[in-house]
This record gives C-alpha cells, sequence and structure tokens, in this order.
C-alpha cells in the first residue's frame, strides 16, 4: 500500500476516462451516495442512464488503473437544445488531489464537441464545486432559483 504523499503524487497519471456500462451501476451509486448525490428521490437508474444516453447525453466514468475502481462522475443530460450537467463528483477518498479538474476537463471536452450550451445546479454551500466552475468559466445567474417537482 502506498504512503498518502507518495498516492498523492501518482494521482494525475492514475486514471481514465470510460463511458457507462450497466454493470458499474452499483458501484457508481456507492459513489454518488458516498458524495450526497445519491437520492432515491431522483429515481437514478441503470435504466435511466442508458435512456439519457441514447439521447444525446452521457455519463462519463473515471476509473483508477490499477483496480478499475469508480473515483469520480460527469453525467449530461440532453434536452434537445442545451446539455445539463449533474452527478458530477469524485469519490471522497480521492477528492482534493486534482481529480475534479481533470474530470472537468474531459467534460467540457464532450460539451465542446457536441457544439452546444451547458447548464448546471450546485448546492449553494459548495464552495469547492463552485469555485471549480467558475474557474472552468461558468457563469452564475443569481437572479434565478430552481423549482422542481419531484412527486408527480
Amino acid at each position: 500500500m502506498l504512503k498518502k504523499s507518495e498516492r498523492q503524487s501518482d494521482m494525475t497519471k492514475d486514471f481514465y476516462f470510460t463511458d457507462f456500462k450497466e454493470s458499474d451501476f452499483n458501484e457508481i451509486q456507492e459513489l454518488w451516495v458516498a458524495t450526497g448525490m445519491g437520492n432515491p428521490e431522483r429515481g437514478d437508474t441503470a435504466k435511466t442512464i442508458t435512456d439519457c444516453n441514447n439521447h444525446g447525453g452521457r455519463l462519463i466514468i473515471m476509473k483508477e488503473t490499477t483496480g478499475n475502481e469508480i473515483i469520480g462522475t460527469s453525467w449530461l443530460t440532453f434536452d434537445g437544445r442545451r446539455l445539463f450537467l449533474h452527478h458530477f463528483g469524485i469519490k471522497p477518498d480521492w477528492q482534493g488531489k486534482g481529480m475534479a479538474k481533470q474530470l472537468a476537463e474531459e467534460t467540457l471536452k464532450f460539451i465542446k464537441s457536441q457544439g452546444v450550451q451547458v447548464k448546471l445546479e450546485v448546492h449553494k454551500d459548495n464552495f469547492k464545486a463552485k469555485k471549480l466552475y467558475k474557474d472552468l468559466g461558468f457563469s452564475n445567474f443569481e437572479d434565478y432559483e430552481v423549482f422542481m417537482l419531484r412527486d408527480v
């Protein structure tokens, strides 16, 4: 087992990106729960992800190289005119090591290849994520509020 300092220095070359496979769903769900993104009210299932991907979306999976552990996700859905970014997160053990920036850059490559706008939501108290998004050029529309109806 590598010491934390040794492991941290190798982080930026110890991962790769892949697309969603249904067999990854349970591990993805665990990551989403660990990062606070997993909530049964959201209705996230392997079928939902597959359906979204079949309609122009993409769930980017970030895996570490040696054991293929899923360490991050970035899910983009498409509404016909813009992509919506959500379920963007890094597994807690891997946070603070530059992984979010790497995942964000891969996500932006896909967005740019599609030639459409992107929209996202971030919790008002998630200061690290807000800084990352601002650093990447996202703008905050402070005069808007988000409303949602989940129990239909």
